[in-house]
Parts: C-alpha cells; structure tokens; sequence
C-alpha cells in the first residue's frame, strides 16, 4: 500500500471504507460462486480459482489506490463489480467443459462485463471522480478479460496457441516498459483504443459460443490481433516521436537522459 506523510492510525482509518468496499465484493463473489457452482454441479476449483483471481485484484487494488482516499467512490464500485464478473468467469478455466456446457449464461456474464466497461466511465464523469486511478484500474481488467478468453479458445481447441498474442501483448508491452522507460509515458485519450478493446472483447467472446465455427473463429480473432496491433503500432510511435532526447546508450539501458 502507498505510504501517506500521516500516521499509521489515520491511515487505517481512511483505509477502512476501502476494506469495506472490497469486503463487500467479496461477499458478493463468494454468494455469487456458491450459487453457480451448485447449479453447475462443478469441482470445487471452479469458485477457488475465481476467489483467488478476486484476491490478487483486491491486493493489487489495495497497492495502488491513493492513501487519501476514503472509499473506492461509485465509479470504481462498478468497475469492481466488473471485476467480480470477470473472476467468476476466470474459474471457469479450472474446468473448461462448463464453456460448453454453459456457453450462453457465460457468454451473458462476458457481455454484461463488457456493458460495465461504458457505465462506470459514464459515472466518474456524472460525478467528476475521474482519476488516473480509475483509468488504470478500468484498463488493467480490459486487458485481463481478454486474456481469460483467449485462454478459454486454447483450452477449448476453438484457437492455436498464436490466440495467446492478444491477450499477452498488453503485458509484453509493460514488460518492455521496464527497459524502455519512453513507453511508459501516458497516451492521450482514444476512442480508436477504446473501440478496439470492445471489438476485441465481441470477437472473442463470440467465438467462445458453440455457433461460431472453425472458419468464423479464425476470423474474428484474425482481425482482433491485427486490429490491437495496428493499435499499438500508432501508440508505440506516438511515444517515441514525444518522448525525451535520448542518448544512443538509452537504447539498451531504458534510461532517459
């Protein structure tokens, strides 16, 4: 957790509606796990992975909120109860036979998730708590939605291993910022962006379902990869053309001058 200049009592204290607010999603997906399991009839990894999935995005949300904050605020609720959609769909890849069997209820969880995606930003602006916070957060469980169901085409043998690439270059993208420091410069607002994740988010979804075909599936993926790298082709030159003068030796070290 960021430290704050107060003490650690006063601290706690603005954390507690935080606890709160993460308590309550827990709640949520706990009640929410056990009512799906039980109609499912599945093995007890399907709710342990989507409790362990809520785990770390509780402790990376704890991480990295502002310390003065007191609460989450609505916006994020919903963003977080985004996030509860999406590690309830995470275990299902304990046992991919329930996207099979339950194609549709999943689908709906996919697409209700994907809704969420447009109204919390609509709240924050209704209610002027945009944040960079928000913004990361909302971004961050984007990127990790499409990851799960890229996953769930591999395991499902609906895609290659080559469907990873859209949902590992979110991540390949931070990793190369931690050598090249330039690419973790902010990007102006785009709805090129934005558009891209929701077509990728529908196209993959979609492919999940029994009625889309080899030929469909390589299609709708085919054009989710080149469409998310075209997008990061326009913002990787973005941040090179603005970013600081660099020395030849930046190249290799990721220092800025």
């Amino acid at each position: 957790m960021q430290h704050c200049q107060s003490g650690t009592g006063h601290t706690m204290g603005r954390a507690v509606p935080i606890f709160r607010d993460l308590g309550v999603g827990a709640l949520c997906l706990l009640v929410s796990a056990a009512l799906l399991w039980s109609w499912w009839k599945s093995s007890p990894w399907v709710p342990l992975l989507a409790a362990i999935t809520y785990l770390g995005m509780a402790g990376l949300i704890l991480a990295s909120v502002p310390c003065h904050w007191r609460g989450l605020g609505w916006a994020n609720r919903v963003t977080l109860g985004r996030g509860i959609l999406i590690a309830l769909l995470t275990g299902t890849l304990a046992e991919p036979d329930l996207l099979v069997r339950y194609a549709t209820p999943l689908a709906a969880l996919a697409l209700l998730a994907l809704l969420l995606d447009g109204i919390d930003g609509w709240v924050a602006r209704r209610t002027s708590a945009q944040s960079d916070f928000g913004a990361r957060f909302d971004m961050e469980l984007d990127a990790f939605l499409i990851l799960v169901l890229c996953l769930a085409l591999l395991l499902l043998g609906k895609a290659g291993p080559w469907v990873l690439a859209i949902g590992a270059m979110r991540y390949a993208f931070i990793m190369a910022g931690l050598k090249l420091t330039w690419l973790t410069a902010a990007l102006p607002e785009s709805r090129r962006r934005k558009a891209i994740c929701v077509w990728q988010v529908a196209a993959l979804m979609i492919s999940l379902l029994p009625i889309a075909g080899a030929t469909a599936t390589s299609w709708l993926t085919g054009s989710a990869l080149i469409g998310l790298l075209w997008s990061f082709i326009i913002d990787i030159r973005w941040l090179y053309r603005h970013a600081p003068a660099r020395r030849p030796e930046d190249y290799q070290t990721g220092n800025h001058s």
